[in-house]
Parts: C-alpha cells; structure tokens; sequence
C-alpha cells in the first residue's frame, strides 16, 4: 500500500492497487473510496486525516489482512 499525504491540507491517499480510478464514491464524511474498472478499490482519499487516525489504522490493518492471505493462497 502507497501512502501520500499532503500536511497542506491535511490530506492522505491510501492507493490499494496502482490503477486508475474510474468511480469515487463518498463512504463518509470526508473520506471518498475510488474504484477501478472492475468496481474493486484501487484508493482511499482521506481528508482531514489527522482528525481520523483510528479509520486509517483499521484500512492499513485490513489491506495488510487480505494482502497476507492473497500470500497464503
């Protein structure tokens, strides 16, 4: 997983997949989830991240979850 995070606004990116986003959607507020082609994530826009540490936390938690058991297969 990518991280970008801009301290001029507070901003952090979570890229799950190196693709292109093709839809974004608003999950809550000030976090936007966008998807690829195929309708699975590709990355998590999250505004005002340090005001969210718990919700980035648990997206690294779960992205390390399902990478290690896409390993395991």
């Amino acid at each position: 997983m990518n991280q970008t995070y801009d301290s001029s606004t507070d901003s952090l990116y979570l890229e799950v997949r190196p693709l292109p986003s093709r839809r974004t959607v608003e999950i809550e507020e000030d976090v936007f989830l966008d998807l690829g082609e195929d309708g699975d994530p590709v990355g998590y826009d999250i505004q005002h991240a340090s005001e969210k540490t718990e919700l980035v936390q648990r997206l690294m938690r779960e992205y390390d979850y399902q990478a290690r058991s896409a390993c395991a297969e």
